[in-house]
C-alpha cells in the first residue's frame, strides 16, 4: 500500500514567501497567573544595552542564512516590550537597517498600560513604529485584580489618550473574556468600553488555562459553558454592529486594519524569531526549518545562536491547519502547496469528513471553516490523520 505520507515537499514549495521578524522582550514588572508565554519577573534594572546588542548579534546569525532583504512585518512581543526606553528601540532599528530594508513595513510594539510613559511613546512613534497594541485585557477593576494585572481601567484610558498624541493611527486593544466570575453583561461591558476608545483593531481572546501557570495549579472558577457561548455570540454581534470585521477566531478590525504580523502567520508564512525564547519558521533550501532560542534572559544574552529543526513532511498538515483554519476565510488549496511544498491528495479524507460534520464548507479551490469549525476548532483537527 502507498504511504500518502512518503513525498517530499519540495517539489511544490514555493520559496520566495514574505518575511516577517519577531523580536521578543522577556522581562515583565510582574508575572500574569494566566501567562504561559516566556516572561520572567524583572529583578532590578533591564540590561537594556546588552539585550539589544544580543538581539543584533542573533538577528546577524539569521540574517547570514537569508537571501530575502525586505521585512514584511515587524512585531515587538513580550513580556513587556514598552519597559524597553523609545531610544533603545532606535538604536535596534539602525541594527536592524543594516542587514533589511523594512521602510513599508507594518511595525507593532506591545505596551502595558501600567507601564505608559509618554515621552517613551513619543520615541517609539518617531523611532518608525507604526502600529501599538495595548493590553488593556479588561476594563474591570475587580477583574484587573483577579488576572494579577498591575494597571487599572484608568491607565488603559490614559495609555490609548497618549498612542493618539504621539501620532499612532493604528491602535489594537488586547481584550479577554470567560473571565473568573465574569457575567454576560461583565464581557459586553468591558468591549463597549473598548469599542468606545475608537480603535482600529480589537484582539478578543478567551481566557484559556494553560499549564506551568499559576490558574493551572490553583484553577479559578470559570464561567459556564452555556455563559460563554452567549458572551461569544453577543460580543460577536456588538463587534459587528460597531463596524469591526471578523477575520480570525479572536481578532476584529476594521475595514483594511488587519494585523499583517498575524496573518503572516495564520497564512503559513515565514518569520525569524529573535529573542529570549522566540520561535521562528522558515522556508530555505527546499525545506521548512523552525529556529527556537534558548527561554533564560541571562543564557541567552550568553548564548543567543538557537536551535534548527527541520519539519518533517509529516507533521505540516496539522501545523498549516492550525493556523489557516483560525481565519474566517479559510483557506485556498494552491496556498496549502506552495506553503507546505504538500500535494492536496492526503487532505482529501479530511476534507471530506470535515465537510460532512459540518465543521468547513468547499468552493472548488477555497477551503472554509464554519462558525461550529471555528468554535469548535480542537475537535476538527482531530479528524486530521
Amino acid at each position: 500500500m502507498e504511504d500518502k505520507h512518503s513525498e517530499t515537499y519540495s517539489e511544490y514549495l514555493v520559496l520566495n514567501t514574505p518575511l516577517s521578524l519577531y523580536l521578543h522582550f522577556p522581562w515583565c514588572i510582574s508575572k500574569c497567573p494566566y501567562c504561559d508565554f516566556n516572561s520572567h519577573k524583572l529583578k532590578g534594572d533591564i540590561p537594556e544595552q546588552k539585550y539589544i546588542e544580543t538581539l543584533l548579534r542573533d538577528l546577524s546569525k539569521e540574517a547570514e542564512r537569508e537571501t530575502r532583504s525586505n521585512l514584511y512585518s515587524i512585531f515587538m512581543g513580550g513580556g513587556t516590550p514598552s519597559l524597553f526606553s523609545a531610544s533603545a528601540i532606535d538604536d535596534l532599528f539602525a541594527g536592524i537597517k543594516s542587514k533589511f530594508n523594512f521602510d513599508e513595513s507594518e511595525i507593532t510594539l506591545e505596551s502595558n498600560p501600567g507601564s505608559f510613559d509618554q515621552a517613551n511613546f513619543d520615541g517609539y512613534r518617531e523611532a518608525g513604529i507604526n502600529r501599538l497594541s495595548i493590553g488593556a485585557q479588561s476594563f474591570s477593576t475587580e477583574a484587573l485584580n483577579r488576572l494579577g494585572r498591575i494597571h487599572n481601567p484608568d491607565d488603559i484610558e490614559r495609555a490609548y489618550a497618549g498612542a493618539r498624541k504621539a501620532g499612532f493611527s493604528r491602535i489594537n486593544i488586547d481584550l479577554m473574556h470567560g473571565l473568573p466570575g465574569q457575567s454576560l453583561e461583565n464581557a459586553i461591558y468591558d468591549l463597549k468600553k473598548a469599542i468606545d476608545l475608537g480603535p482600529e483593531h480589537i484582539s478578543w481572546y478567551q481566557l484559556t488555562i494553560e499549564p506551568n501557570t499559576r490558574f493551572y495549579k490553583y484553577p479559578p472558577i470559570l464561567p459556564r459553558d452555556t455563559i460563554l457561548e452567549e458572551i461569544f455570540h453577543t460580543g460577536n454581534d456588538l463587534l459587528e454592529n460597531a463596524g469591526f470585521i471578523k477575520y480570525e477566531v479572536s481578532a476584529y478590525s476594521l475595514d483594511s486594519e488587519e494585523s499583517l504580523h498575524n496573518l503572516n502567520y495564520w497564512q503559513f508564512g515565514d518569520y525569524l524569531g529573535v529573542g529570549a525564547g522566540a520561535h521562528g519558521k522558515i522556508t530555505r533550501n527546499q525545506k521548512i526549518i523552525r529556529t527556537s532560542k534558548n527561554k533564560m534572559p541571562a543564557e541567552y544574552i550568553d548564548n543567543p545562536v538557537g536551535k534548527l529543526r527541520e519539519v518533517d513532511p509529516r507533521e505540516l498538515t496539522i501545523e498549516f491547519l492550525l493556523n489557516a483554519l483560525r481565519l474566517t476565510k479559510g483557506f485556498s488549496l494552491s496556498l496549502f502547496r506552495n506553503t507546505t511544498g504538500l500535494t492536496t491528495k492526503s487532505l482529501e479524507p479530511f476534507l471530506e469528513k470535515a465537510i460532512m460534520e459540518g465543521f468547513l464548507t468547499r468552493n472548488l479551490d477555497e477551503i472554509k471553516p464554519t462558525t461550529k469549525g471555528q468554535l469548535f476548532l480542537n475537535d476538527l483537527l482531530l479528524l486530521v490523520e
